[in-house]
């Protein structure tokens, strides 16, 4: 993972004195917090998948839904005021609303190996997911991840290393949409950090943005809309101050065509060890959406769908008061802003579909 950024100290020192200043964990993202495994499945066919990030015993769920054209299952469920407070699992898909049924292959491999909520005469697996807009890739729409997808990306789960870039949900991801035919290549991304009192917050990510990765901690464009000649990045924060912004197509939806119609869709899960309950779940969820504001420029637009997950698996027991909520969902925006930046970085990009990456492009002086 990244270095610790200096911005840490003052919020550690705010926020909990008590407390040194947080680091990056090194080496497996999101599954470094207990009680949180990842798998994926990645189609041959064409650039799209699924990932699953299982909690197979069991962690509270929360959910924010700040894309205006979301595509999601089991949402409602997360919502405090409602009853179910367990969930076991988390898929992440490409395919569109297409891709909402791996998280049917995922329910049964779960229910196979006896996890969910047990209603009497069955344990029924609670898995929540939301989906990203990769139809259009390599002209192959009918190709999109299904159940059979699903069940294999729970099968390949675990707690170890989590692959980044062109794999699972981050597959088919692109960014840098505002001007059509300038777009690039994101993917998936993961991070996390802990702390010394051995709470850990983690974020996994794919990113599909109309708009660019923006690094916060340089300020500077990783990966977005390129240059006319296609070798720069030309910078969607300077071409929205211009007014450019890439037409909708009629009936809303995104832009027209290509690549371009993969609108705006970073879809996520932020997770920590610390006990959570249902509110503080929804606002760890919400906070990390602060993550995701920073990370990318434009975010949050009418015809997205981000969605933010929060998950607690209670692995530490310490108690959670408001205090402690809030530094814990200030690092989630940290793990998932990071997060983000590594869905760029480490993407590899398809020059047969005319999709650089940020490894392809010269460094921002």
């Amino acid at each position: 993972m990244l270095p610790s950024r200096p911005a840490f100290a003052s919020l550690a020192v705010s926020a909990l004195a008590s407390l040194t200043v947080p680091v990056f964990a090194q080496g497996r993202g999101i599954t470094e917090v207990p009680g949180v495994q990842v798998g994926h499945f990645t189609l041959a066919e064409k650039p799209t998948g699924c990932t699953v990030i299982l909690t197979e015993h069991g962690a509270t769920g929360g959910v924010d839904v700040r894309g205006g054209a979301p595509g999601t299952r089991e949402t409602d469920l997360l919502e405090p005021r409602n009853s179910v407070s367990v969930v076991h699992g988390i898929v992440l898909s490409g395919g569109s609303a297409f891709g909402l049924d791996a998280a049917s292959g995922a329910v049964r491999w779960l229910e196979e190996r006896g996890h969910g909520v047990d209603v009497g005469v069955a344990k029924v697996p609670i898995v929540p997911a939301a989906i990203l807009f990769d139809l259009p890739m390599a002209g192959k729409p009918q190709v999109r991840p299904t159940a059979e997808c699903g069940y294999k990306a729970a099968e390949a789960a675990s707690d170890g290393p989590v692959a980044e870039g062109n794999v699972g949900a981050g597959a088919g991801a692109s960014v840098g949409k505002l001007i059509g035919g300038r777009s690039m290549k994101a993917g998936l991304g993961t991070s996390s950090i802990r702390m010394p009192d051995g709470t850990v917050v983690g974020a996994i990510v794919a990113v599909n943005a109309v708009g660019d990765v923006v690094d916060p901690a340089t300020g500077k464009v990783v990966a977005g809309v390129r240059t006319e000649d296609g070798r720069g990045l030309a910078d969607a924060r300077v071409l929205l101050r211009g007014g450019a912004f890439f037409p909708p197509r009629p009936g809303g939806g995104g832009p027209a065509a290509g690549h371009e119609s993969m609108t705006n869709t970073t879809i996520g899960v932020v997770a920590t060890n610390a006990p959570l309950s249902k509110a503080q779940a929804q606002k760890l969820a919400q906070m990390a959406h602060d993550g995701l504001a920073r990370a990318i420029s434009p975010a949050h637009t009418p015809s997205d769908g981000d969605t933010i997950f929060g998950l607690g698996t209670g692995k530490l027991e310490v108690p959670t008061d408001d205090s402690r909520l809030a530094l814990i969902g200030a690092l989630a925006a940290e793990v998932m802003a990071d997060a983000i930046v590594r869905a760029a970085t480490q993407a590899v990009g398809l020059p047969e579909l005319k999709l650089p990456a940020a490894r392809d492009l010269a460094p921002q002086k």
